[in-house]
């Protein structure tokens, strides 16, 4: 009696019309709490004749953003009603309101095995959508029996959807898929369109889950090659017709499917061959859809073990996709000719024009693609060309990328010089150009290229003189032009330099370009660093300047910069206190011959005399040196331990025992706790490890210490610890024989796309059970495709002999970009702790 008294709730319309007229969030709000009041008020009524629109309302207001979990239940309960209209609503809610995280969910399984059974096939379609949408691992296996049988449904409408339910059990359950192999390949016969282009996806997903089933599916290709040939070359049908092409939704599908069945597979890939070449020439290239299938046969042709020819022709399509007006069609050619750039770079090569031509385009996403791209083409054979357009490019080229640019440049021009005179101009107009953009790493790596190029000094240290005579405000220029002018300013008054515009300077005219470096206020303190040892330099060879350069240095024994302050003081101590060594310790410094060409050495081998550039004559205390890197190890420690994100835990002092093993052992504790991070010094029973150990250290300072790696090792492996996107990190592990407790890993880094990688750090954690410590590592920039890498020795001090688990974060940039990779390792060889 009182639901007849009931107003008749508000139509879905009218809700709609009444939200909308709205003005401001608030009224919004308030008209969505009373209407969600009046549907609470209505489901509490037992037999609700409008459930069926209320529940059509809450989600519309689920669709705006607001709760409406409350109709969960009320789905349920209209998917089990025998009216169709209120089963449409009930699945529809089901599939917004419910999904697999919620256990609510599995209710509503005994109504789909229902009406998947159910005569109709449109109730059998409403069920077989909802399956797809919100089934998990348990519904998916409760129900896959029904899905097989509806696969083999003579109703094509049933089977489609059947053929797409599969596919997400397939997902969800791998396991199952043996249940499905018989009736898919028997859908592959299927004359409807909708039901091929289903078994297609269903098919490709079996394929690339599953290497057996790779293998029984490959003996199809012939089959879908018929398939494929039957679409391209069948007349106009207005049913399956997309812009004069026939359906290529399906053809890309196949495509897709023949690339997998292709890869590492020659007979496979010659079944194929022709019926890829055919489509190539066949497809129309005036419409959008033509490219599509061109790309996808572009894909597939350097997918494959296919013909040399075939990949021309692929190169052939994306270079004329460079002519195309289209920007993302452009954008598609640049990236994926940087693709497939290593695998046929002679094919690209003859599309350098186009490429190069991109530069100039508008859309800065093509621009660096493009970019990318050039530097990818660089070779021996074309270096003057490409390097010619690159620097012009350089000149007007986004702020974001001089950097990368100029880092591309001069690996280019490092591997690639056909002399060193080109090499040196080279270089000079990188930091002419690029200005304050080149990389504060490329300074150092310039000065050093420099000053290994003997002949070249007088025509350099000019150049050079001549640029930061005209121009200050550069930076890095200034201070690799302070550091030659320091080093070989003699040289400024050569007048045997061939080919080199005359220099006609003064001693003072060099000092007082020197002068103005320090007093500028655009000079950075590194570069004023720079600019005061030139000058000192300087004094031992313009002896009539000597007063004027000591009175220019002593200025800065009042700076507020403790690093200025410091050269000063000392520099001026050399005038006053050891005059006469001045002269001697002055001189030129020798060529750093136990030092890499530079972080871009093409061999792969990282440098190792970085730290070894000591005066034989001198006594090295390395005490300082030492404590100051223990106290700057254990603030980093701190610093990655917040990186991180993990909690703290003691560091055991060398002398003490190891904690007792406890029960949270597992890699998840990091979450609560390390026991050490990144750098730790304090290690019990661990031999200290120097960064960089070789004879020289032995002759000048204390006795080099023992090396793990170089000791009784008893067992060692080589295993990949992390690889995506190019960078891949390698262990080489060693278990020490002296210290059975102890693993040494080798960590090597290397970078495999045609952009270098900078600013790399790697940091580990391990449970609170272990001890982890990390030397300093190599570098921090890993150059292109393989041409070097970065290592660093991490030991592992494992006590009570659990298996090893760490987890690893890395940070570098690429491309501009600043990211971030976390992963665990796991797979250490069990022989490190047994």
């Amino acid at each position: 009696m009182l639901s007849s008294i009931m107003p008749t709730p508000k139509r879905l319309r009218d809700l709609i019309r009444e939200i909308r007229s709205a003005r401001t969030a608030a009224d919004e709000r308030a008209v969505v709490q009373k209407e969600c009041a009046s549907i609470r008020e209505s489901f509490r009524e037992t037999d609700n004749t409008y459930r069926c629109r209320n529940v059509a309302k809450l989600l519309y207001i689920h669709m705006l953003g607001y709760p409406a979990h409350f109709g969960q239940l009320e789905c349920l309960k209209l998917i089990a009603s025998q009216r169709f209209t209120d089963k449409r609503i009930g699945y529809l809610g089901a599939m917004l309101l419910l999904d697999e995280r919620q256990d609510i969910h599995l209710l509503v399984t005994n109504s789909l095995k229902n009406d998947l059974s159910h005569q109709t096939q449109y109730i059998q379609s409403l069920a077989l959508c909802t399956m797809g949408s919100i089934c998990s691992a348990e519904m998916s296996r409760d129900l896959a029996g029904e899905i097989e049988k509806l696969i083999k449904s003579s109703n094509a409408y049933v089977k489609k959807k059947a053929i797409l339910c599969a596919f997400r059990i397939l997902r969800k359950v791998p396991d199952l898929m043996e249940m499905f192999i018989p009736s898919t390949r028997a859908l592959l016969n299927e004359k409807n369109h909708g039901v091929l282009l289903t078994a297609v996806c269903l098919i490709t997903e079996m394929c690339e889950k599953s290497p057996d089933t790779l293998m029984h599916f490959r003996k199809v290709v012939p089959q879908l090659v018929r398939i494929l040939k039957n679409l391209i070359m069948a007349g106009y049908s207005p049913e399956h017709d997309v812009s004069g092409v026939s359906d290529p939704f399906l053809q890309v599908k196949i495509l897709h499917l023949l690339r997998v069945l292709g890869k590492n597979d020659v007979e496979a890939s010659e079944t194929m061959n022709d019926i890829l070449a055919q489509v190539a020439t066949n497809t129309d290239t005036s419409k959008n859809v033509g490219h599509a299938i061109l790309y996808e046969i572009v894909l597939t042709i350097m997918g494959i073990k296919s013909e040399a020819g075939l990949r021309v022709l692929a190169v052939n399509i994306l270079g004329r996709f460079l002519l195309n007006n289209d920007k993302n069609i452009r954008y598609v050619a640049l990236n994926t000719l940087l693709r497939v750039v290593n695998a046929d770079n002679n094919a690209v090569q003859r599309h350098r024009t186009t490429i190069v031509d991109c530069l100039k385009d508008p859309d800065i996403s093509i621009r660096r693609r493009a970019v990318e791209l050039s530097f990818a083409l660089v070779n021996a054979n074309n270096i003057r060309g490409m390097m010619k357009e690159l620097l012009a490019y350089l000149e007007t080229c986004d702020p974001e990328f001089k950097s990368d640019c100029c880092s591309n440049i001069v690996f280019a021009a490092e591997k690639y010089s056909p002399n060193k005179r080109w090499h040196i101009d080279t270089v000079m107009k990188v930091l002419t150009t690029a200005g304050n953009y080149v990389k504060s790493d490329l300074v150092s790596i310039l000065i050093q290229m420099i000053a290994e190029t003997t002949q070249l000094h007088a025509y350099t240290v000019q150049q050079l003189f001549l640029a930061m005579q005209r121009d200050i405000s550069q930076q890095p220029l200034v201070q690799v032009a302070s550091w030659c002018i320091g080093e070989y300013g003699e040289q400024l008054f050569n007048t045997t330099v061939e080919d080199a515009e005359a220099v006609n300077v003064t001693d003072e005219e060099v000092v007082d370009v020197l002068e103005k470096v320090l007093i500028s206020k655009l000079s950075a303190v590194e570069t004023k660093e720079y600019a005061i040892t030139a000058l000192l330099k300087l004094s031992t060879r313009f002896k009539s300047l000597s007063e004027k350069i000591k009175r220019i240095i002593s200025v800065y024994s009042r700076s507020t910069n403790v690093e200025l302050q410091q050269r000063s003081v000392e520099y001026t101590s050399l005038f006053d206190k050891y005059d006469q060594m001045r002269s001697a310790l002055l001189e030129q410094m020798p060529l750093m011959e136990n030092r890499s060409k530079s972080v871009f050495a093409a061999n792969g081998e990282t440098s190792e005399g970085n730290d070894i550039l000591l005066g034989t004559n001198e006594n090295v205390d390395r005490t300082n040196a030492e404590n100051k890197q223990q106290s700057t190890v254990q603030s980093e420690s701190r610093n990655i331990l917040d990186l991180l994100d993990v909690g703290t835990s003691p560091v055991i002092p060398s002398k003490q025992e190891p904690p007792s093993k406890s029960g949270g052992v597992d890699l998840l504790d990091l979450l609560g706790g390390v026991a050490s991070l990144a750098a730790e010094p304090a290690m019990p029973n661990l031999v200290p490890v120097a960064p960089s150990v070789n004879l020289i250290d032995g002759l000048i300072g204390p006795a080099a210490p023992n090396i793990l790696l170089n000791g009784s090792a008893g067992f060692s492996s080589t295993f990949t610890a992390f690889s995506k996107n190019g960078l891949l990190v390698e262990f080489a592990c060693e278990r020490d024989g002296g210290q059975p407790t102890v693993t040494s890993i080798s960590m090597k880094a290397t970078n495999s796309t045609p952009t270098p990688i900078s600013e790399f750090v790697f940091q580990a954690a391990v449970p609170k059970s272990f001890q982890v410590q990390l030397e300093s590592p190599s570098g921090n920039f890993i150059p292109p495709l393989n041409g070097g890498g970065v290592t660093q020795l991490i030991k592992v001090s494992n006590p009570q002999k659990q298996s090893i688990r760490m987890r690893i974060r890395l940070t570098y940039k690429h491309n501009g970009n600043s990211v971030t990779e976390m992963g665990e390792v796991n797979s250490f060889p069990p022989e490190l702790w047994q």
